[in-house]
């Protein structure tokens, strides 16, 4: 944590000491439900410091989101990118990315991990947010540049509050918020877990709101731009996909009101289009056979697996050009022309289909959320209750 940077509301202050921790270790907030807590070290609880480190490892591919932690002061060191962080100031429309600072949610793996390290790769300053202290802080320590993050259930909104309010006092501003947190479940409706289907929509659309409250403040003193993570399943539906639908329908539509209330004002808002891309989440869902077979039986391009790269390049260059829409895969774009066709071509195709798969269907189980991501956010609910 930086110099002038207070602790989570739930910590007691320590003495400001140039890169230690300053959270008092004797001392632990009171543990209330979903709201931000330190976590124990050495047998004593402590909020933690601030957290640079440089490093390579290998990433996995994954998705998903992201009480407020702060990484450990013990792993804590200063880097500076090697090179000189490419920026494309001099092309008409992009902005020079060099210098600027990102906040990424759900950053501990896929999407929102190889973004950060793309972004990084040009110069970007991250605050990386999340449910998984392991896995940020790894990413934290590859990226090369300057990086910080953030332990933070994105629905919480007093945590995602103080969270904006270290990385402010951290970097000095906020230039770009990606809301990219996310989780997923699948199956038929009549069949789901209630608690499960509501967690969807909380993380995704509420949890996208709770990281806007937060941070829009920022964005406006900087003249920023927010990216809000959606999905091809906001623009078409998809049978057996209820939740994870209604939340992406839900956040393209939060992220297109926010566009018409802060452009005035400087700010741009974009919405990122993704289709089935190669990450932790989109394998999570295949492992059911129900799932797996009702993809394939989707008409080309929308029955394939994408691979993660290429499509988080087009996110990279949509924050360059502070993009009203950004889609990772080229033939999304041609979905949006023909979007108003699309409920009553897939309603009575997907009739056809899941008849065929009417005995499977009958035999599925409830399902939970899918993928590492979603084991995580399963874990943290555990924990806060």
């Amino acid at each position: 944590m930086g110099p002038g940077a207070r602790g989570p509301r739930t910590g007691r202050r320590g003495t400001p000491d140039a890169g230690a921790d300053r959270g008092h270790p004797g001392h632990r907030g009171p543990a209330h439900p979903g709201r931000a807590r330190p976590p124990h070290r050495g047998g004593a609880a402590a909020v933690r410091g601030a957290h640079r480190a440089a490093g390579a490892r290998p990433h996995d591919a994954g998705g998903v989101d992201g009480g407020c932690r702060r990484a450990d002061p013990g792993d804590r060191q200063e880097v500076r990118a090697a090179g000189d962080g490419r920026g494309e100031g001099g092309e008409v429309g992009v902005t020079n990315l060099e210098g600027k600072v990102a906040v990424v949610t759900g950053a501990a793996r896929g999407v929102g991990e190889l973004l950060a390290r793309k972004l990084a790769a040009r110069g970007v300053k991250l605050a990386l947010v999340g449910l998984e202290p392991e896995e940020l802080k790894r990413v934290a320590g590859a990226v090369g540049t300057e990086a910080d993050w953030w332990e933070a259930d994105v629905t919480d909104h007093e945590a995602m509050s103080t969270v904006a309010r270290e990385v402010v006092d951290r970097f000095g501003k906020v230039d770009i918020l990606v809301a990219n947190a996310g989780v997923a479940t699948g199956g038929p409706f009549e069949d789901s877990d209630a608690a499960t289907f509501d967690r969807v929509i909380q993380v995704n659309l509420l949890g996208s709101v709770a990281t806007a409250r937060a941070f829009v403040p920022a964005l406006l003193a900087s003249r920023g731009y927010l990216l809000q993570i959606a999905s091809l399943a906001a623009i078409t539906p998809a049978p057996m996909m209820a939740a994870y639908c209604a939340s992406k329908s839900g956040v393209e539509a939060f992220a297109h009101c926010l566009r018409g209330e802060l452009g005035y004002k400087g700010v741009k808002v974009g919405v990122g289009y993704l289709s089935w891309t190669d990450t932790d989440m989109v394998r999570g869902a295949d492992e059911d056979e129900v799932m797996r077979e009702g993809r394939r039986s989707l008409p080309w391009p929308a029955n394939k697996t994408y691979p993660l790269g290429p499509a988080v390049d087009r996110l990279v260059d949509g924050i360059e050009r502070r993009s009203a829409h950004v889609y990772g895969q080229w033939w999304l774009r041609g979905m949006q022309p023909v979007r108003w066709a699309l409920p009553t071509v897939i309603g009575i195709g997907a009739a056809r289909e899941l008849r065929k798969l009417g005995p499977k269907l009958a035999t599925s189980q409830s399902r939970g959320l899918v993928g590492a991501g979603g084991a995580a956010d399963e874990k943290g609910r555990v924990a806060r209750s």
